[in-house]
């Protein structure tokens, strides 16, 4: 039994010891491997996170652009309304006053006209512009 077991036995326990190490190599060897792809797929989330969370910050940032350029228009098309709506009551005021002055020339004229022809005699300078003067206050009261 001695030489079965040395020569047999031995053998095979060693064989059998080698190819448990093998295998237990295999294991370690699949749990090595796991673990390092689990390590990778963390670290590929991690990034997938980072990536999401930064295009959020982009989309946000875009967004915020966006809005402030468009405030920015807007108030300077407000501003740009403003400015020719002020303007167009400048020059209608200057209208305004220019048609008067024109209106009141006309008016002293025919009036000059008219007092000439009631009184059948031509008047002085100074007759005219007081006549002239007083009729364009009475015309201002009036108006």
């Amino acid at each position: 039994m001695y030489l079965f077991k040395k020569f047999l036995f031995k053998p095979i326990q060693k064989i059998l010891a080698q190819r448990q190490q093998e295998v237990d190599a295999i294991y370690a060897d699949a749990d090595s491997a796991k673990q390092d792809a689990e390590s990778a797929k963390a670290e590929y989330e991690g990034h997938l996170l980072t990536a999401r969370t930064e295009a959020e910050a982009i989309t946000e940032r875009a967004v915020k652009n966006a809005q402030t350029r468009s405030d920015a228009m807007l108030a300077s098309a407000q501003s740009e309304a403003a400015a020719m709506r002020e303007k167009a009551s400048r020059d209608i005021e200057l209208e305004r006053r220019k048609a008067m002055n024109e209106m009141k020339s006309e008016i002293s004229g025919l009036a000059v006209e008219i007092a000439s022809k009631v009184a059948e005699k031509e008047i002085d300078e100074k007759q005219h512009e007081a006549l002239i003067e007083r009729f364009i206050d009475e015309l201002g009261e009036e108006s």
